[in-house]
């Protein structure tokens, strides 16, 4: 078993996937054909939510709805523990991150966001991440935007699938705009490629102006309406390729149907490390039931113990175990500090950087493979 590499995820594609994107393969629409519309709808229908636009890739989507949602200078709150795409979207849209720290599960705390909107009234929206599949509190992000009239974005890269109550990741039933990832890691792939998601109309329509270019083809939509010609379009914004292939859309229809499979497999290994590691120093990042699982975290006290958390990783990948760190905060990026960010300003996102390690969740994983994962992970650091 050794001789396997076990990575901290991966994509599960069967037999019904290859073949959805074969068809394709031999149909007349290789982008932006009906797959496209009929994955959108799929989404739409999924969710509850009245408009999906999809593109090519979560950073795509993150960037659209950025675009969407913020006008230049703006100030967002949003947290240094996601991948860079978060934040980046609010610098590609001209606005300013400020970064918020985090709660016990690596979520920003809205606490903290109510005392910085308390005091600063310039702030116009909040950028909340559900970490590894955790939803950051519906309820809390709904308050505060009915209070402070700012504008939510959830980023749901990590969290489809997951519910909290009676709201699903990604509904809008709560914020004004959701952003999916597709990427081969996810609740489900398209290989690459990720949706805007919406109950506003006009979201929806300037999501889809901006990810074919800025261009509108809708004839009540142009600004002048006189020229017959049948094919007229207008550039009304300075737009982007961000198209999803019909391609990638057959294969994100493919797996779609089956996220309720993903979910129950991760959901299942996801509590056999809970038991397995109860009563130890791994502490796991305990989400609660409802969550996606797209990471299963676990939290070290490297000094505790008395090893190095790098000595750790490379025994462990010397065995075919390869973890990871999620994430490193953004707020440390050489590019972010010379901006004027300083990481010491969330010091409990920093603490959750120097414990943390992601270890193998993914379909695919056999028990008798989780239980070398174990026992491994739990010889290299328990002695």
């Amino acid at each position: 078993m050794q001789s396997k590499k076990y990575g901290y995820s991966r994509q599960y594609i069967d037999d019904e996937d290859i073949n959805a994107v074969i068809q394709v393969l031999k149909s007349d629409f290789l982008t932006t054909g009906p797959k496209v519309l009929e994955f959108e709808e799929s989404i739409k229908q999924y969710l509850g939510a009245q408009y999906a636009v999809c593109v090519s890739s979560g950073t795509a989507s993150l960037h659209i709805a950025a675009l969407c949602l913020l006008d230049k200078d703006y100030k967002v709150l949003t947290t240094p523990i996601s991948f860079l795409a978060t934040s980046n979207a609010i610098l590609y849209a001209g606005a300013k991150p400020i970064f918020v720290d985090v709660d016990a599960k690596a979520n920003i705390d809205l606490n903290l966001c109510e005392d910085i909107l308390k005091k600063d009234s310039t702030i116009k929206a909040i950028f909340a991440v559900d970490f590894a599949g955790n939803m950051v509190d519906p309820d809390g992000l709904l308050y505060l935007k009915e209070k402070y009239g700012i504008k939510v974005l959830e980023d749901c890269a990590h969290s489809l699938g997951a519910t909290a109550g009676k709201n699903k990741a990604g509904d809008c039933s709560f914020c004004d705009v959701a952003t999916l990832s597709f990427h081969p890691v996810k609740s489900i792939t398209s290989a690459e490629g990720g949706c805007v998601v919406t109950n506003d109309e006009q979201i929806a329509k300037k999501a889809s102006m901006f990810r074919n270019h800025g261009i509108v083809r809708d004839r009540n939509e142009f600004i002048y309406k006189d020229d017959d010609n049948p094919l007229y379009f207008e550039m009304q914004e300075l737009g982007f390729n961000y198209r999803l292939s019909d391609v990638h859309s057959a294969l994100g229809l493919s797996q779609l149907k089956k996220i309720d499979f993903f979910l129950t497999v991760r959901r299942k290994l996801a509590n056999n490390y809970d038991m397995a590691f109860n009563g130890t120093p791994i502490r796991p990042l305990h989400l609660n039931s409802e969550s996606s699982y797209h990471l299963y975290v676990i939290r070290i006290n490297f000094k505790e113990i008395g090893k190095k958390r790098a000595d750790i990783m490379k025994s462990l990948q010397s065995k075919g175990i390869f973890l990871q760190t999620h994430y490193i905060p953004i707020n440390a990026q050489p590019y972010y500090q010379k901006l004027g960010y300083d990481p010491s300003l969330t010091p409990t996102a920093v603490k959750y950087y120097n414990e943390c390690l992601s270890i193998p969740l993914y379909v695919g994983i056999e028990q008798e493979e989780q239980e070398f994962i174990i026992d491994t992970i739990k010889s290299e650091i328990l002695f």
